[in-house]
């Protein structure tokens, strides 16, 4: 992970990419301190201290949330069974997993489903507690409408099928430090001429939904494309982009438009009738904000959809 705040030597990040794959591969697995530590060949008290001195948190305490978050996003954009997900999700059965999502999101599974997802967005809880309401049904409707509207005027979309993609990637947690996880992966990739490829793409992946997750915790990936699969070592770890059918929205857009973009097109995902498959959402990268004189660039949203 990448965190000025961890002075973790160049061998600990490594293992760290290690556990935070290893974890989000197997939340329906035993994931004990001792099975994690061993994945990081670290003794289990040594791994404890490094494990929260990055996330800010116990690793049972980061686990259980994974598989709350990941459940009420299967809760957002899919009809399977609560029961299943439960069990998908390493809970034991379908009681421990409505008293464990209750105490995060204050509602049972049924009643989270039943409501609209805009409602239990973590930046909105945040939101009311500073004194703002949650919008009622007339503003809500007005809300789906411009969504509509914005996509209409502002995407191009299709779905179609994407080829396997080998990346680079630094990982960090939180939006805010994604800056600096862009600057590590950018000093690795140019003296290796990776910047010239013209078929490089600088990629941003989202592990998690800021429908579900709170903003500060919400893991994220900087990645780039490679020609062929490459050694890394220390911060930079390597992943790919699984092959399958994709939405892909191309906008042309600022900083301030990726919320409502990405919003708008889960919204068009969900009247389209297509189910979100359980890989990451991710961007691609095709200009520079900092070299457009309005801050904009060529951005392409790709979500993973079930065939």
């Amino acid at each position: 992970m990448e965190n000025r705040s961890n002075p973790l030597t160049t061998d600990y990040k490594s293992r760290m990419n290690r556990v935070f794959e290893y974890i989000d591969e197997n939340l329906d697995s035993d994931l004990s301190l001792d099975v994690i530590a061993d994945i990081a060949h670290f003794s289990p008290y040594h791994f404890h201290r490094v494990f929260k001195g990055i996330t800010q948190e116990t690793l049972n305490d980061y686990i259980t949330r994974r598989r709350i978050e990941k459940a009420a996003a299967d809760l957002l954009h899919k009809a399977t069974q609560i029961t299943q997900i439960a069990l998908t999700y390493g809970f034991t059965n379908n009681a421990t997993f409505t008293r464990a999502f209750k105490r995060y999101y204050g509602v049972s599974p049924t009643a989270f489903r039943k409501e609209h997802p805009h409602k239990f967005s973590k930046i909105r809880q945040v939101e009311s507690k500073n004194g703002k309401a949650y919008p009622d049904r007339e503003k809500y409707l007005c809300i789906i409408d411009n969504l509509k509207n914005w996509i209409t005027m502002n995407a191009k979309i299709e779905v179609k099928e994407v080829a396997a993609m080998e990346l680079a990637y630094v990982s960090c947690i939180g939006p805010q430090n994604l800056g600096r996880a862009f600057q590590t992966l950018m000093q690795w990739a140019t003296p290796r001429g990776l910047m010239e490829n013209d078929h490089s793409k600088v990629i941003t992946i989202y592990h998690d939904s800021f429908k579900v997750t709170e903003y500060s915790k919400v893991r994220i990936s900087a990645a780039l494309s490679l020609p062929e699969k490459m050694e890394t070592s220390g911060a930079i770890g390597t992943t790919h982009i699984a092959p399958g059918r994709y939405i892909i929205g191309s906008f042309f857009i600022g900083q301030e438009e990726f919320e409502q973009s990405w919003t708008g097109l889960f919204l068009w995902m969900n009247e389209n009738g297509y189910t979100k498959r359980d890989d990451n959402p991710f961007e691609v990268y095709h200009t520079n904000f900092n070299e457009h004189p309005e801050q904009k660039c060529q951005v392409d949203f790709y979500i993973p959809v079930e065939s």
